[in-house]
């Protein structure tokens, strides 16, 4: 592999915390992604020319801070493919919460008490998150719907019997993770989006881990709803969106109520407000989803479809490097080409945690234990692993660091024979 262009990195200078660490190999960012200058410059320019509560006053600031927070929503629902006919972003469409998870458990407790009912189904993916796991636990339960998981085969992928076999008459709810938080596999949402809109279920998609990583386009996977994190692809921590389309967001029920999520009350009623405002109860955080406009912006202005380029090839570098030791065992598919983003290995005999430990003695960051995803791994009969993850402002060298750093790990329990 020609592995040129990411032996160098441009990109490290803009990332404050990067730039001041240069011997920092940080490979964590499936957890939560860098920020970059331009981030902070953005959240601290919010609160120093237009701090003030948006949709709460007819005074300058509080009306350039709602402009603010409406073209931000435009922007995101642009860059999520969420366009009319016209190719007009469907700003209306995007709902802010506090992260991908509020946005799914909003999903599963609105819609899901809709629309199931005793002897209906839910089918999601045995690599799930827990935040796409434990709502719909919940909301089985209360309505007297089952929960059932897709698997999949021994190339970690799902087949079409498998989905015809999960799919069926009494779904009513598919939702699925694009990619993998452990595995980094993309699963193909628009063959199981086509499976769910067959039988009339509903298609929601986490799309935590792949959002940040690859194009993703709603209308082309046939989407009924989105969740996914700001933190993830470079804005503040606090911010999470949940796209849907308007005839869904429209029949749900609100999640939480209170300030602002109201057109009228009484002594004993309520009229919600429009989506999205019917969804945004309280002081929602403006300076933040004004900063995760400034995140997309980055992104955009360094050609998104070169990062993703990019993070394959550090990707499949990774993987070679972590085959290439005989002390790693692999998590996951084989094929270098199949990982976006994340690369889950286990050290022969060493805990995952001790492994973890051991990397930050020389300055290199991952993630270690179940990932908030236990169902998956006690499937594959492990407890916890090791996760290595990447993102366009690592580099060749950061990936050298972490096998360098891998082999002391080994010495220490083995010795340097």
């Amino acid at each position: 592999m020609d592995i040129a262009d990411i032996a160098s990195n441009p990109f490290r200078q803009d990332f404050p915390l990067l730039s001041a660490q240069p011997g920092l190999a940080f490979l964590d960012s499936a957890a939560t992604a860098q920020r970059p200058a331009s981030v902070l410059d953005a959240q601290r320019h919010f609160y120093e020319t237009m701090n003030a509560n948006p949709l709460r006053g007819l005074y300058k600031l509080s009306v350039k801070a709602t402009e603010e927070i409406d073209k931000t929503r435009e922007h995101i629902a642009r860059f999520i493919g969420a366009v009319n006919e016209k190719g007009e972003p469907q700003g209306s469409e995007i709902v802010f919460t506090r992260n991908a998870t509020e946005a799914l458990n909003l999903v599963a407790w609105t819609l899901g008490r809709t629309v199931l009912h005793k002897g209906d189904e839910v089918v999601v993916s045995i690599m799930e998150h827990h935040s796409n796991i434990i709502p719909w636990q919940q909301v089985c339960a209360a309505t007297g719907a089952t929960l059932k998981y897709l698997r999949f085969d021994d190339d970690f992928r799902f087949t079409e019997e498998e989905l015809e076999k999960k799919i069926g008459p009494k779904t009513k709810i598919v939702s699925v993770t694009q990619v993998s938080n452990v595995l980094g596999v993309e699963n193909p949402i628009a063959d199981i989006a086509k499976h769910a809109h067959a039988v009339g279920a509903y298609m929601v998609i986490d799309g935590a881990q792949s959002v940040p990583h690859v194009k993703v386009d709603v209308k082309a996977m046939d989407a009924d709803l989105l969740a996914f994190s700001g933190h993830k692809l470079g804005g503040p921590m606090g911010i999470g969106v949940l796209w849907g389309k308007a005839d869904i967001l429209d029949k749900m029920p609100p999640f939480l109520t209170g300030g602002e999520m109201i057109d009228s009350v009484t002594e004993q009623a309520a009229v919600w407000a429009p989506v999205p405002q019917k969804f945004e109860a309280g002081t929602q955080d403006a300076a933040g989803i004004y900063a995760t406009g400034a995140a997309i912006t980055y992104l955009e202005d360094h050609d998104f479809a070169a990062l993703e380029t990019r993070e394959r090839k550090l990707a499949r570098y990774l993987t070679e490097k972590l085959e290439e030791l005989p002390f790693i065992e692999m998590v996951g598919p084989a094929s270098p080409d199949r990982h976006v983003s994340a690369i889950s290995f286990n050290v022969k005999g060493i805990h995952p945690h001790d492994v973890a430990s051991l990397l930050d003695m020389r300055n290199v960051c991952i993630r270690a234990g179940h990932h908030c995803a236990q169902p998956l791994l006690t499937s594959m009969g492990i407890s916890s692993c090791c996760r290595a993850s990447v993102a366009f402002y690592n580099e060749k060298k950061d990936i050298d660091q972490l096998i360098d750093a891998l082999t002391f790990v080994w010495q220490v329990f083995h010795g340097s024979n």
